[in-house]
């Protein structure tokens, strides 16, 4: 049984948030092997563990590491693979290892989930890998009917402790977990959309304003380059819930979503909401030189990942997409890697 994700520590010390993700990949019964070896430290370990490890059919990787985290940068220099950061909280509240996760190149995209998140780093690895593998899905699926319940129960706990003379129960129709499909299908739209391609396309583009077209377009761009189909929206969860909600329900076989926002960035928290299929966040510089919008985006809690971009990074979320969709397209992987290698030798695209 090969590994299909090899998860990297850059040090012994992070192994705790390391356990957070071998308890995902045991419960979605991916195999995973684990080494430590670091960025700065031991750079040759690195490179030697990363190339092998393509070559043998590892589809995912994770670099867990904190401080100056160079380890997942390092990890996506050398592989083809998608590459999932986990920054680890010691020094300056774990923002320090965050940046350096999230801000890559152009060239070579990182996705980073929140500090000492290893079990969405895990559900990440889980969701791209299960782009391709039926199994994983539905175990994805039961994960997230097992968070549902979580949540009821917390509510029932707090009953006893509502002693207010004024508390007034209401009660609201059940929700049939049973039946609950967060998955979603295709819808042509005429914003930003490529309409050529009538069969259901590969991805799905949302963005929550005009302010973020700029953004948007290049990522739509490199789609483009890359002969990545897709179908994309401008609309905002919190000034259209009902447009955004039908989009969504007709989004059901895309096979992962890019999403794109700045401020409150409530888009990609919206779309998580929605689907068990990877979701790209690309955060936009609007205001406060976009940091407000990254940490939306990037801070998600347990179960509801969002593989964040660095700031007005629209082209590496695209690249990330093609990374994904090309562990099961030799078409798709050879699309990306031609066009990865031109932006390389050029610096441009």
């Amino acid at each position: 049984m090969e590994p299909k994700v090899m998860i990297l520590l850059g040090s012994a010390s992070d192994f705790t948030i390391a356990e957070k993700a071998i308890n995902v990949l045991e419960t979605m019964e991916i195999p995973y092997d684990l080494r430590v070896a670091s960025a700065h430290r031991t750079h040759q370990k690195v490179m030697r563990i990363v190339e092998e490890s393509t070559k043998n059919g590892v589809e995912v990787f994770m670099g867990i590491a904190g401080l100056s985290a160079h380890l997942p940068g390092i990890i996506a220099a050398n592989t083809h693979k998608p590459v999932v950061a986990v920054p680890v909280e010691v020094k300056l509240g774990g923002l320090d290892a965050m940046f350096a996760s999230v801000q890559m190149p152009l060239g070579a995209p990182v996705a980073t989930v929140g500090i000492d998140r290893g079990e969405n780093g895990a559900i990440l690895a889980s969701q791209i890998i299960g782009i391709n593998n039926r199994k994983v899905r539905e175990n994805l699926s039961a994960m997230r009917r097992d968070f549902f319940f979580k949540v009821d129960k917390d509510e029932e706990k707090l009953e006893d402790k509502l002693k207010g003379s004024y508390y007034t129960k209401t009660s609201f129709k059940h929700v049939n977990t049973e039946n609950t499909n967060y998955e979603i299908h295709k819808l042509d739209s005429n914003e930003i959309s490529n309409s050529d391609h009538l069969n259901p396309c590969d991805v799905a583009v949302i963005a929550g304003s005009y302010s973020d077209i700029k953004v948007a377009k290049k990522t739509t761009i490199f789609l483009d380059k890359m002969n990545i189909s897709y179908d994309s929206l401008i609309v905002s969860p919190i000034r259209n819930p009902v447009k955004f909600e039908d989009f969504m329900e007709k989004m059901r076989d895309v096979k992962l979503f890019i999403a794109i926002s700045g401020l409150s960035a409530h888009v990609t928290g919206a779309v998580v909401a929605y689907t068990e299929k990877p979701v790209i966040g690309v955060p936009c510089n609007i205001k406060l030189g976009g940091l407000d919008a990254l940490l939306s985006m990037v801070d998600m809690p347990p179960g509801v990942p969002v593989a964040t971009m660095g700031i007005d990074s629209g082209g590496n979320a695209a690249l990330f997409a093609a990374e994904l969709l090309g562990i099961g397209s030799e078409r798709l992987k050879d699309n990306f890697l031609n066009f990865k290698d031109s932006i390389c030798k050029t610096g441009k695209f």
